[in-house]
């Protein structure tokens, strides 16, 4: 996951069908504005990183393997199914949760899609620690705790208080930072090793088809495919742009096509790369891109070229913190205002800035960092950040795959621009998917020390209680002075091809049955929702 998903209730581009209409006819889309290549781009800048290739490099040509499962089994099954929410429901996660399970499964979602970003920060902000040693020191601090804790603490409330302005300094490079740090950097890596092997240079991976299956040492061996998981997390981002294709029925799944295979490639050729030029057994799951950077350009005399090229990956890096770091909180704080947040995390600045909720992440990313100082071992705590932000967000994936199957169940009325073929079993392939990775994210990775197996265990277990329990306790307190906003997001409001005003049966759309609404009974009021529970 290169970006983060913003899990703004209003986000996305919704098609709402405004304008003239014919009585008895369905609403007409607007034009369509994106092309299948132009959307399976942005699909690969937001989801491509480099951060997750140097755990994979050590399993050599086996890493394709480790890159296909997580992609057929969650990849593929979460891009179509977001595909049919999203030109469905306006609002992202937490209103197709909302509509299938009821509003507080909806909040939990969104929580989970908030407090997994902000577990995710700690693990960028270490890349880009990693990298600024290679700069300045040659890599001689990549392996210091306490200077990597340092760094994400600095430059993290750095990026707090360029957001608590109201600033949008890093926005308009935000495309760039994928460019700049992930696109180029791996496209080099994919050259490099090229070159190596054409030149004659002894590879450092074994390279024939029987080194093609991954070795079995028991469930350790494996469990680095959980960070693989967490690699194609944000599918579902651009999900709503389905709606600004021609045709979204034939050219969404070639979007999903053709940004599978571009992503699979970003992974596994620099991949690959690395693991011809850099010994196994030096390579660091935090520091492995720079090593390779290092091997390859001091193999041909550039030394000077490793700083430079560190100094890329630290800039593009930190641009998508800063661009992103807001996003996340304003998809909590929107679904918080209706009631679900006490006031004191309601609080904006005079920018209009979620003030409150961007402190409190910061106090969650400043422990989190401390990680990197308990845990004497750099990668054991880069990992088990990995795995906790992981187990969050495998959490969330499995109510979206279950709220997909629920609402074509229950809600079959309403009109998707984009119906994913199959599915209950798409649906339950991903979750499935979601629940293996999810029980393996409590596995310690062999090789890797510092903490028990039980103690690493018990340490994911516990953080994944801290930060996903509070939903369930904000939600049985929560009071009817806590909502400071009223709740439009229901209704009609929130679908994207809403009902024709002239054919209120909606007996005019294809396979449209009568439905009715209900009234779930909040607190804070009444809340009409669609026949979802």
């Amino acid at each position: 996951m290169s970006t983060m998903t913003n899990g703004a209730v209003n986000s996305g581009s919704a098609v709402d069908g405004d304008g003239p209409t014919v009585p008895g006819q369905v609403t007409a889309r607007p034009a369509a504005g994106m092309s299948v290549f132009n959307l399976a781009m942005l699909t690969v800048v937001a989801v491509a990183s480099l951060r997750s290739l140097p755990a994979m490099a050590g399993y050599g040509l086996s890493s394709i393997v480790l890159y296909l499962i997580p992609a057929v089994l969650f990849m593929v099954p979460t891009a179509l199914v977001a595909a049919e929410l999203a030109t469905g429901w306006k609002g992202g996660v937490f209103i197709w949760v909302r509509e299938a399970f009821g509003e507080r499964w909806g909040f939990v979602a969104i929580w989970l899609q908030w407090v997994q970003n902000v577990v995710w920060y700690p693990t960028q902000i270490a890349f880009i620690a990693v990298s600024l040693s290679y700069v300045v020191g040659g890599g001689s601090l990549a392996n210091n705790g306490v200077y990597v804790a340092g760094v994400i603490i600095v430059l993290y409330w750095v990026s707090t208080l360029i957001t608590l302005a109201g600033g949008n300094l890093f926005a308009k490079v935000g495309s760039w930072s994928g460019i700049i740090g992930t696109l180029f950097p791996a496209a080099l890596l994919i050259v490099f090793g090229a070159a190596w092997l054409i030149s004659g240079t002894p590879s450092q991976t074994e390279l024939t088809t029987s080194a093609i299956l991954p070795p079995w040492t028991g469930l350790a061996s494996i469990v680095l495919i959980v960070s693989n998981v967490l690699a194609y997390a944000g599918m579902e981002v651009n999900a709503v742009h389905a709606n600004d294709l021609a045709d979204p029925g034939r050219g969404y799944p070639r979007t999903v096509l053709i940004s599978a295979v571009m992503i699979l490639a970003i992974f596994i050729l620099p991949t690959l790369a690395i693991a011809v030029a850099v010994p196994k057994a030096s390579l660091g799951v935090v520091d492995g891109i720079n090593l390779a950077f290092q091997t390859f350009f001091d193999h041909w005399h550039l030394a000077w070229g490793t700083p430079v090229i560190s100094l890329l990956i630290a800039l593009g890096a930190f641009a998508s913190v800063v661009t992103w770091i807001a996003g996340p909180s304003k998809g909590l704080l929107a679904a918080a205002r209706t009631g679900l947040l006490p006031p004191f995390l309601q609080k904006r600045n005079g920018a209009g800035v979620q003030r409150s909720i961007l402190l409190l992440q910061g106090v969650i990313v400043t422990i989190l960092a401390l990680l990197f100082v308990v845990i004497p071992n750099g990668n054991t705590a880069f990992v088990t950040l990995i795995d906790m932000a992981a187990a969050l967000y495998l959490i969330m994936y499995m109510m979206l795959f279950a709220a997909a199957i629920r609402l074509r169940a229950t809600r079959p009325q309403v009109r998707r621009t984009y119906r994913t073929p199959a599915m209950g079993l798409v649906a339950g392939v991903g979750f499935v998917a979601c629940a293996v990775a999810f029980v393996l994210s409590f596995v310690r990775p062999s090789g890797f020390t510092g903490l028990s197996t039980v103690g690493y265990a018990l340490v994911v277990g516990l953080v994944i209680v801290v930060l996903g329990v509070p939903p369930l306790i904000f939600y049985a307190l929560r009071r009817p002075g806590w909502q400071l906003e009223p709740d439009h997001a229901v209704g009609d409001a929130i679908l994207v091809n809403p009902p024709d005003p002239h054919d209120p049966e909606g007996t005019a759309q294809p396979g449209a049955s009568r439905r009715h609404l209900r009234v779930v009974s909040r607190r804070s009021g009444h809340h009409i929702l669609g026949r979802a529970s």
